[in-house]
């Protein structure tokens, strides 16, 4: 198998070609990478690149951690006021589920069919080129992923205090606290990532046990409720539901930005031991988890709260706690704070490997590209992606809040390609191996929803989702400089190969070796 150039033609790793998709070959590498519950045969412990060392436990856990992050208890708000009416409400948080399987499971055909880390960028290179698959790049290096880290992180610097000082969310004077406590929080993060996938998926397994202990106290506190008679919210449940297309569409967002980390595991497909089983079974035990965990717990928060002070508070589950758990009420913030931390771990996780895969291919400079020579992670990818969400943290946070409300339109139109690019390589593409293939309507499904979820926004938000397209196709001129035409000045090669060098001198990294190599071949 040759060794492709970056940035021209196919990737480097020829994931698309016959002899990677088909064969003999094919069924060798599976064996030699797959089959080995210690990562591997013993060639695979020398080589420098990422090594398969999560299982099916730390497969759910990276999907149930990175879901379950603050949007659950912070979210149920906005769904209500966009939604109109409790039915509606919990239409949506039931629906929004059914879409994070269906599009889950046709991820997971991707996944198994081409099994590289990167997720969507992949994807959409294999089946569109590299065009759009830099503009994914560009557009989740550079805004989504970072700033996605920076928001939970903040939210858990104001779940952290807020036993301390209740209310804290609205003090301007305790945001350099929070902030403070954020940055803390993503340079914990970084080091474990980049100390050991190990030690960050034990962390992630941690973190998810926390969350699911306040999510269980809140549903049980539901269940009793019910049990003891207090139904009222539910009574007409459908009056003033909204008639909007675009105000659905928005709660719709607000429901999805709670689920969000559903497709997270296919950024990390080339850690799995084995991806063939453990990625569609994770996705078939994590999100259906997920969504019965939202759905009753939005019911809890209507057995204490009426819809009104749902859509009042900017922190519900703190404001039942607050309202029922008395001198425990402290606890739920704890508990919400770990929550953050873990889907921050998780994301941070997916997110470093996406800049690998696109540094990888030539997409972003090469030194991202760059492994952990003994610890075997992506060090400097995870770097990067720390340091801009360390930036992120500067500005007044609520307009980080806005920003991932515009770039919601960004991740449903990209969600939108990856589900075209695999209808799209069902008809281009028939004899490449799938070892997993899901049922022809769910694509459909997931595609149309992705229209509607692209299109509808429009109608109450015209200039935001005008300006989202803007940054996306801002791409287009970074690619032709950068990647395509390679119009760089000399002096920049140099200063890029003398930082090269260094990185690779004081942190102990080496660029990853081709799967040839990887193989003895």
């Amino acid at each position: 198998m040759e060794n492709g150039n970056a940035g021209e033609g196919k990737p480097a790793n020829h994931w698309g070609s016959e002899e990677y998709l088909s064969g003999e070959a094919k069924d060798n590498t599976a064996e030699n990478l797959l089959h080995n519950e210690e990562g591997g045969p013993a060639q695979q412990k020398s080589y420098v690149g990422l090594q398969r060392k999560l299982g099916l436990v730390s497969g759910i856990s990276l999907i149930v951690g990175t879901m379950i992050g603050s949007g659950i208890f912070a979210s149920p708000r906005y769904v209500m006021e966009n939604s109109g009416s409790v039915g509606l409400t919990l239409i949506v948080w039931s629906l929004c589920g059914v879409l994070a399987i269906f599009g889950a499971l046709c991820y997971s055909e991707l996944g198994t069919m081409i099994p590289l880390s990167g997720g969507e960028y992949v994807y959409l290179y294999e089946a569109f080129g590299p065009l759009v698959a830099f503009l994914y790049s560009w557009t989740s290096v550079i805004v989504l992923k970072p700033s996605q880290v920076a928001i939970i992180c903040l939210a858990f610097g104001a779940y952290v205090i807020e036993p301390i000082f209740p209310g804290c969310g609205d003090r301007g004077d305790l945001q350099p606290v929070v902030k403070l406590l954020a940055a803390l929080a993503i340079g914990i993060i970084t080091f474990v990532n980049i100390a050991s996938v190990k030690w960050a998926s034990r962390m992630q397994v941690v973190f998810t046990v926390c969350k699911m202990v306040a999510i269980v106290m809140l549903i049980i506190t539901g269940l009793v409720r019910l049990g003891q008679g207090f139904t009222a919210s539910f009574d007409n449940s459908f009056h003033k539901t909204t008639s909007s297309l675009g105000l659905v569409g928005f709660a719709f967002y607000n429901g999805l930005w709670a689920y969000d980390g559903w497709n997270n595991l296919n950024y990390v497909t080339e850690e799995l031991k084995n991806p063939y089983r453990d990625l569609p079974l994770s996705i078939l035990i994590g999100i259906p988890l997920v969504t019965v965990c939202y759905v009753l717990v939005n019911i809890a928060y209507l057995t204490v709260l009426t819809p009104v002070e749902i859509m009042n508070s900017s922190a519900v589950a703190v404001t039942l706690a607050d309202r029922l758990y008395g001198v425990m009420a402290w606890v739920i913030p704890i508990f919400v704070a770990s929550s953050t931390f873990g889907a921050a771990n998780g994301s941070a996780f997916s997110s470093g490997r996406l800049v690998f895969a696109a540094a990888r291919e030539g997409h972003l400079p090469k030194f991202l590209a760059m492994i952990h020579t003994k610890r075997h992670t992506p060090l400097p990818a995870m770097l990067f992606t720390s340091i801009i969400a360390w930036i992120m943290l500067l500005p007044d946070s609520s307009s980080f809040e806005t920003l991932i409300n515009y770039f919601s339109f960004a991740a449903w139109v990209f969600y939108g390609c990856t589900v075209a690019a695999l209808l799209w390589l069902r008809y281009k593409k028939p004899d490449m191996k799938r070892p997993y293939r899901v049922p022809l309507p769910i694509p459909i499904l997931v595609f149309l929803a992705a229209i509607y979820l692209i299109v509808a926004p429009f109608y109450d938000a015209p200039l935001e989702s005008f300006f989202c397209l803007l940054f996306i196709l801002a791409g287009i001129p970074f690619y032709l400089v950068f990647v395509y035409f390679k119009i760089v000045p000399q002096s920049f090669f140099k200063c890029i190969t003398r930082w090269t060098y260094k990185l690779q001198t004081i942190c102990d990294v080496a660029f990853p070796e081709s799967e040839a190599d990887m193989l003895g071949t």
